[in-house]
Formats: C-alpha cells, structure tokens, sequence
C-alpha cells in the first residue's frame, strides 16, 4: 500500500487529472451558487500555493499572508474605480505593488526566525487590515464597490462560467510555475533554508536573498489572488482580510502536506468545499468541521498528499547521510 502511495505521488498525470475534474465541473453542476463556490476555491488553491513556496518550500512561518491578498485586491479596486483602469491592466501594476510590499516587509523581518518571524507577519497582516479600514481612498469600513468584471481583448467575462473558466486558467498557470519553480536551483537552495539554514549558509548559500526571494513570490501570488477575487466580488472590504483567512490559507497548506505542491492543491479544495458541503448541519457545521480537520491530522499527521523525497540513496551518501549503506562490490568469478 506505501509503494502503491508513493508512486501515485510521483505520478506526472495527478495535475493533469486535476485540471480536467476542474473544467469538467460545471458540466455536472453549473447553479448560479456552484460556480461561485468552485470560483472562491480555486481562488483559495492560489493562496495556498503562493504561501506553500513562503512555508512548505523555505520553512518561513508567514500568519499575515493575507495581507498581500488585501494589496492586490485594493491596488485593482483602486485603480479600476478611480482611474477607468480595467483589471487586466492593473495585473502589472499589483505584480509591482506587492514585490514592493514584500521587499519592505521582508528586508527588515528575514533576520528573524521561527516565532519572532510569525508575530511580525502576523503583526503586518493586522497592519494592512487597519490602514485599509481608516484610509478614504480604500472606503473605509464599507470598502470599494463596483468594481468592473474581467475583460481579455474586448470580451466581457462577468458571467460565471466564463469567470470561473478564466480563474481556472490562471491558477493552473500559477500552480505550473510553482512547480517549475521547486525543481530550479532556487527551489534547491530554499529546501536547503527549510532543512538547516545554518548548513545551508555554510555551504555558500545566500540565506538571506533566497528568503526574500521566497517571500516576494509568495507576495506575487497573494496579489494575483486579491485581483481575482475583486473581479468575482466586484466589491473589496476589510473583513475579508482578517487573520482568520491567514489561518485557513495556513491549514490548507498543513492539512494538504508542506511543500506538497499537488497536497496543497487537495488541501486547499477541501478547506474550501467541506464548509459547503456540510450545510446540511445548519449551526453545527463549523464544529463538524473541525472534528473532520481533527481526525485527518490525527490519522495523515504528514499531510493528505506528503511531498516524495526524490534524492536517491548516492546523493544522501553525499550530503551526509549514513543511514544507507554503501554499495556492495560484486565478487570476482572464481577461478
């Protein structure tokens, strides 16, 4: 059963399996209700995969992620209400906007590690949350309404389908790069930061770029989030950044397996689907919810979909390891 798991986690045909579950979907169910719930979970699987690259890939604690998920949505809010921009063009403008959010942030938090590192990004997702809530050109507590739907080359994509087929795209795009990315010699150097920063900073890395490296990714991805998610809402306000998005983006990331990028994917849709499903139990579903999310941790404490380790035993001979033994010489035939 172990050989059967692993190879199914090392199966190349899981993503493009995955993919075709997503197009096909509306084909099964396509209520005016059902769009809107796969359109916020395939959202949620891009703010899960932009903080598995912060968590799972480099081992940064982050709790305030969703304040770059707040900066997209606002920076595209702001410019498409109040500049005539439409949102794809203000894509280039929240790429810049949440790089710089995230070197601001970064430079001077980076030095910090495991607890300190997670109070200080908690502390700067309450940040962002506060000034968006006093500030007049974000609306205050009521937020920024009217914001206009998608549109590519002329064509307006407000309707739900053509919607969700867009966010569907765009996330299959992210999560591919996400993955590109893990197997780049960046990627490398943050699962050595995540293993021992110190041996890794022995060893000629450059901990300190590779985790802002690491963070300002992260940053990108929240933000292209927060673009989508103004365009499927049309509408942005403070109470949907509190730390408890963190939290849940956090869980899905634990829940599917830490820097798992196709467990992270699984745990994201679950994180945001069971909720739905579970409405049935009216008032109770949140309690059943996590008596769910406790019994998985408790029976998968590695995470729904665990990352492989895909170095053989020759290479962890190399970096250390003597836990394997060292090859057996084949004997001479005797004479």
């Amino acid at each position: 059963m172990n050989a059967r798991i692993r190879s199914l986690a090392q199966s190349r045909g899981a993503g493009p399996a995955g993919l075709a579950c997503a197009v096909l979907a509306p084909f099964l169910i396509a209520t005016p209700y059902a769009l809107n719930v796969m359109t916020s979970a395939a959202i949620f699987v891009m703010l899960a995969v932009g903080l598995n690259i912060v968590v799972g890939y480099c081992g940064l604690l982050d709790l305030g992620y969703a304040a770059f998920f707040a900066v997209g949505a606002y920076t595209a809010g702001v410019l498409s209400t109040e500049f005539g921009l439409s949102l794809a063009a203000t894509v280039p403008v929240v790429i810049a906007v949440t790089v710089l959010a995230g070197v601001l942030v970064g430079i001077p938090t980076l030095r910090l590690r495991s607890d300190y590192l997670a109070i200080v990004t908690l502390g700067f997702g309450e940040i962002i949350r506060i000034v968006a809530n006093n500030l007049d050109i974000t609306g205050g507590p009521s937020g920024i309404y009217g914001i206009p739907g998608l549109s590519l080359f002329g064509f307006s994509l407000e309707g739900p389908v053509s919607l969700y087929y867009l966010v569907v795209v765009i996330v299959a795009l992210a999560v591919l790069l996400a993955g590109r990315l893990d197997r780049s010699r960046l990627g490398r150097a943050w699962r050595f930061i995540r293993e021992d920063e110190d041996a890794a900073e022995a060893m000629g890395v450059h901990t300190y770029r590779v985790k802002l490296a690491a963070y300002i990714a992260g940053a990108v991805w929240g933000g292209l989030a927060g673009v989508l998610f103004a365009a499927q809402l049309s509408a942005v306000s403070p109470e949907s950044f509190r730390f408890i998005q963190s939290a849940l983006v956090l869980m899905a990331v634990v829940l599917g397996g830490m820097g798992s990028l196709r467990g992270v994917v699984i745990g994201a849709v679950c994180i945001s689907l069971v909720p739905e499903l579970l409405r049935g139990v009216a008032d109770n579903r949140y309690f059943a919810f996590g008596l769910v999310l406790i019994a998985v941790m408790v029976l998968r404490p590695q995470g729904l979909w665990p990352r492989a380790a895909r170095e053989p035993a020759a290479t962890a001979r190399r970096s250390g390891n003597r836990t394997a033994p060292p090859p057996v010489p084949a004997q001479k035939e005797a004479r």
